[in-house]
Formats: structure tokens, C-alpha cells, sequence
């Protein structure tokens, strides 16, 4: 029996609404349907992987930092990065547990708190880019390269044994190499860029980001906008040199598409929690393949994503 892996990377804007009260209640229930979609996916017979960003709750860990700091111990921005991986990963554990309780599925649920190595020096520190915490508390921190993953070799035994992994949360906890130990540094790995290394480094079939909007839109906001069916990594990057693609939107997750892709690992499609399973069976979202299937009709998985057994 063959089993086909999907890495799902679920973005933090999807589990904590900028437009709804900020608490652990509405973030539990926005987590809670999210899980009852990827609990589909597990029903369907997929080997399930989830990754998850975080950019809302490390904001608010680092502004409860800021406020009860003449109070208590101050967490510098890699420990609140662990604590949300934490804080996100038991609610994601809980909750698609118990989804997949109720679809008859009997797979064990783990979370794996992960480091990712980034360079010390890279230009990221002095140029930060990455916006964090919700509106009004916004602010922007380094985001450096994603190098390597700490704990791969560990969620590779655990997805084989068909476990369902929680991973990679916030991007990983950004670490430099010290010698033979590892130091956290002040900083916010890109959830997407983070999720396709993994992907491509265990080699899953399918890599999925899941967004507020169903797909990549050219033209997005406005009135021709277009939702991108399928496409290729070349095309991608022709519309990203047009600026269609800005960084603080789209243009991580095309990117992150673009390089999974490229590694020839598989496809990957970007859409909204609640078409996912549609655009895993060709209905939804962009899918997003490599410039050797031109002719997306005899490409692999053209008609369909679903899992051969």
C-alpha cells in the first residue's frame, strides 16, 4: 500500500482574526475549525504533517513581556517564539485529536517544539522586515533565512510511523550554531520559507499553505483580479519580478511554492482552510508545479491529489 504525505502549513492570521476579539476563546474555535478540515485530509488517507505561523500570539507573548517587566523575568523574542510554538501546538493537539476521533481515524497527535539554524550575520538583523502582533501592536522584527532544521530527523521517524506531527511553529525557533551546542537569537523565521525546507528535506508529495484568500491572485484588490488555477514555478516568478507579489502579503508563500517545487520534490497549492480538501482534489486553490509539466493535463496528479492506496 502506498501512502502519500501532505505537509500543511496553516498561517497564524488563521487561527487568531484580526476583525474578532483577541483571546485564547476565539483562538481555540478558529483552531478547532481548522482542525476539522485537516482531520478531512487524515480521513481521506493521507500521512499527515502541520506547520504553523504565529505572528499574531508572538506579538502579544513579546507585548505581555513588555508590560509586566518590572514585575517578572523578561523572555527575549526566541523564548516567546517557543512559548506560542507550545501555546499553538497543545491547541492544534487537542483539537484535531478529537476530529479525528470523530471521523473513526486512530493516529496518534504530537507536537514537536523545533529549532531552525539561521547565519548570524545575515543581512536580516539589520534589516528586519517581518510584522508581528495584531493591529495596533504591530511591530517589525529580523527574518532571517531558513538553513537548516534541528529536529528533521526526528519528525522524519515520527511522520514514517504515521504519527501526525505538529512542527516547525512560528518558523522554528531561530537559532546560530555554538560550537557543538545551539544559542537562540532575537528574530521571526517566515513560517512558509521554513515549511517548504522541511518539505523538500523529507520529500512530501504535496505542500499546502493555507491562507485567508482561496489561491494567488494577479491583481489582487482590485477589479481584475484573477485567481491563478495552475501554474508553474517559471510563471510565478515572472509575475513576482511585475510586482504582483508584495512581501508582506503573498509573496512569502509564492516564494516558498517556487522553491519546493524547484527542488522537485512535488506540488503545492496554496488555498483557505475551508477548500481544502476541494483543492486537493483539483477544485480549488492554485496549484503550483515545476516547468517540466507544461501541459497540465498529463502532469502527475492532474485530475486528482488524492492519496493512492
Amino acid at each position: 500500500m502506498t501512502v502519500r504525505t501532505v505537509l500543511v502549513a496553516v498561517g497564524g492570521n488563521a487561527l487568531v482574526r484580526g476583525d474578532e476579539e483577541a483571546s485564547s476563546e476565539f483562538e481555540r474555535l478558529r483552531v478547532a475549525q481548522t482542525c476539522r478540515a485537516l482531520a478531512d485530509v487524515a480521513a481521506a488517507g493521507w500521512r499527515l504533517l502541520v506547520t504553523h505561523g504565529n505572528g499574531p500570539q508572538v506579538g502579544a507573548a513579546l507585548r505581555r513581556v513588555e508590560l509586566a517587566r518590572s514585575e517578572v523575568y523578561p523572555l527575549p523574542l526566541d523564548l516567546c517564539v517557543a512559548a506560542t510554538q507550545g501555546e499553538i501546538g497543545l491547541l492544534l493537539q487537542q483539537e484535531l485529536a478529537a476530529a479525528l476521533a470523530a471521523r473513526g481515524v486512530d493516529r496518534p497527535v504530537v507536537t514537536v517544539v523545533s529549532q531552525v539554524v539561521v547565519a548570524r550575520h545575515d543581512r536580516a538583523f539589520r534589516y528586519p522586515t517581518k510584522p508581528i502582533g495584531l493591529p495596533g501592536f504591530q511591530r517589525v522584527v529580523p527574518s532571517p533565512e531558513p538553513l537548516d532544521i534541528v529536529e528533521e530527523p526526528v519528525i522524519r521517524a515520527l511522520v514514517d510511523a504515521g504519527v501526525v506531527v505538529i512542527a516547525l511553529g512560528g518558523g522554528g525557533v531561530p537559532v546560530v550554531r555554538c560550537g557543538a551546542r545551539y544559542e537562540g537569537v532575537e528574530a521571526v523565521v517566515d513560517k512558509d520559507l521554513a515549511s517548504a525546507l522541511l518539505a523538500a528535506r523529507l520529500g512530501v508529495d504535496l505542500f499546502v499553505m493555507l491562507t485567508g484568500v482561496d489561491g494567488i491572485y494577479l491583481d489582487f484588490a482590485t477589479p481584475m483580479a484573477r485567481r491563478l488555477r495552475d501554474v508553474t514555478a517559471a510563471e510565478l516568478r515572472r509575475h513576482a519580478a511585475e510586482g504582483q507579489f508584495p512581501p508582506g502579503t503573498m509573496g512569502p508563500k509564492v516564494e516558498a511554492a517556487r522553491r519546493f517545487v524547484t527542488a522537485g520534490a512535488g506540488e503545492a497549492i496554496v488555498t483557505s482552510p475551508d477548500r481544502l480538501l476541494a483543492a486537493l482534489e483539483g477544485e480549488a486553490g492554485t496549484r503550483v508545479f515545476h516547468e517540466t509539466y507544461s501541459d497540465c493535463s498529463c502532469r502527475p496528479g492532474a485530475a486528482s491529489l488524492a492519496p493512492s492506496v
